[in-house]
């Protein structure tokens, strides 16, 4: 879209020009009111001016009126009385939303790209970036990563945003970083602890190995096996404990008949001493031999009664005398090495907590470089689908490039070229270009330019100071 008319009066420092559609150059000297033009012309589309006076000195109201070969007229007024107003016309339709419509048909870059040589190298990228267009949000942010990242200026365009949450000092790198510091510490105690656990721990049989069960099975066996061996020995000495008994009932016989023979010898010399006693002493003789009767009937009783005890137990030292004792050894072995493997149980699951740690460690580092790697791998899936504005424009980390080169390598020719290439990109855009202080350039930069935009098929709208005393309007 070409202008074919533009009419200016009373604003700025211009009284009244028209220009028709072509190509000029305004040049003179300083303060000469070359740039009226071109804020004019800005004024029109934008409805903005870094002036404090906008309508020509001592009139009432300044207007300027664009036309174009498609049929779009734009009519913007300032007043010093009335509200300033504008009309768009898209022919016969009168646009309703004016200052949408209108920047939709230009590009800042193509007002003033003088300007956009003078910024830094970061405003120039960012002013680059802005020009691929991508629809997005923080939900698709959301969608993306799962969550909106940490520590991203969401301000700044797609690109740049991504660039920020990939970065080496972004939240996901430093995170993933602490992260893996943290493994690697933990896999270290994990190697530290697991030295002095023996090689094919078996946890869940030594955690529930039953010691004291195995201690009660283990005294029980040895009971018995006492029980045996007292058995054995007691079943091997009943001879003699039997030889012991009667010897103890045969000596106390004989000690009764001992006694009984001395009593006898003196009794009987008693008799023969005392006559009289004669019949006393002889009942008493008679007696004795009761007395003696009933005494070894006591100890008959008591032999009975060892006899029995004896039987009695050389009964239950049968019983267990036959028996071989029960080895132990392999279970009292058992236990031991239950006792031995049972002192890792603690360490072991302080083991096992750490790797558990490490896992989910890990798992949340995998994570962060699976998103770092998505904020990677998406910028190159948005070229691929958003619109670029000039051929040969890439962007790597964030940061865009010309034909493989930083837009901050390129000379202010280039720079102002690249506004030329800009401005023809987008179908419907207002072919028309200003360029204020064409004398930055040299000879052929600005040559260059100039030819740029006539194969373009643009409107170049040249302002350049010269040392000549008039302004001069020269068609290109």
């Amino acid at each position: 879209m070409k202008t074919t008319k533009i009419m200016i009066k009373n604003l700025f420092g211009i009284k009244e020009a028209t220009l028709d559609g072509k190509s000029v150059e305004i040049s003179g000297p300083k303060g000469s009111g070359k740039t009226s033009v071109l804020d004019s012309i800005r004024y029109a589309l934008t409805n903005r001016s870094d002036r404090d006076y906008i309508i020509h000195q001592g009139a009432d109201e300044g207007e300027i009126i664009i036309e174009t070969d498609s049929g779009l007229t734009i009519d913007r007024k300032a007043r010093t009385t009335k509200a300033d107003s504008v009309k768009v016309r898209d022919g016969n339709m009168l646009q309703t939303r004016p200052a949408e419509f209108l920047n939709g048909i230009f590009t800042p870059l193509q007002l003033n790209p003088v300007e956009f040589t003078q910024l830094s190298r970061q405003e120039k990228n960012r002013v680059i970036l802005s020009l691929i267009e991508f629809p997005w949000d923080t939900n698709w942010i959301r969608e993306q990563f799962g969550e909106i990242p940490q520590g991203v200026d969401y301000s700044k365009h797609i690109l740049e945003v991504l660039a920020q949450i990939q970065a080496e000092n972004g939240t996901y790198f430093q995170s993933r970083q602490n992260l893996n510091r943290d493994i690697r510490n933990k896999m270290a105690f994990i190697a530290d602890i697991s030295k002095d656990i023996p090689d094919h721990y078996d946890f869940e049989k030594w955690n529930t190995y039953p010691t004291g069960e195995k201690y009660r099975e283990l005294a029980k066996l040895k009971e018995s096996n006492s029980v045996i061996e007292r058995a054995k020995a007691f079943r091997s000495s009943y001879e003699s404990k039997l030889r012991g008994i009667q010897g103890e009932h045969d000596m106390a016989v004989a000690a009764i008949d001992k006694d009984i023979s001395r009593e006898r010898e003196n009794l009987t010399g008693t008799i023969e001493r005392l006559r009289a006693e004669i019949k006393a002493a002889e009942d008493k003789l008679g007696g004795l031999e009761q007395r003696r009767d009933e005494r070894v009937a006591v100890e008959d009783s008591k032999l009975e009664a060892a006899r029995a005890k004896l039987e009695k137990d050389v009964g239950v030292a049968d019983e267990y005398s036959g028996r071989e004792p029960v080895d132990t050894t392999a279970l009292q072995e058992e236990i031991d090495a239950a006792e031995a493997m049972q002192k890792h149980l603690n360490e072991y699951k302080r083991m096992v907590g750490m790797q558990d740690e490490t896992d989910a460690l890990q798992a949340e580092a995998d994570e962060l470089t699976r998103k770092i790697e998505l904020a990677r791998e998406l910028p190159a899936q948005i070229l691929a689908k958003a619109t670029i504005p000039v051929a040969g424009l890439t962007v790597e980390d964030g940061i865009p490039l010309i034909n493989g080169l930083p837009i901050s390598n390129l000379s202010d020719g280039e720079l102002l070229e690249l506004c030329v290439d800009i401005t023809v990109s987008k179908p419907g855009q207002l072919g028309i270009i200003l360029v204020d202080g064409a004398e930055r350039l040299d000879k052929d930069s600005r040559k260059r330019l100039y030819d740029k935009c006539k194969a373009k098929g643009l409107q170049l709208i040249a302002t350049r100071v010269t040392d000549s005393e008039e302004l001069e309007v020269t068609e290109l």
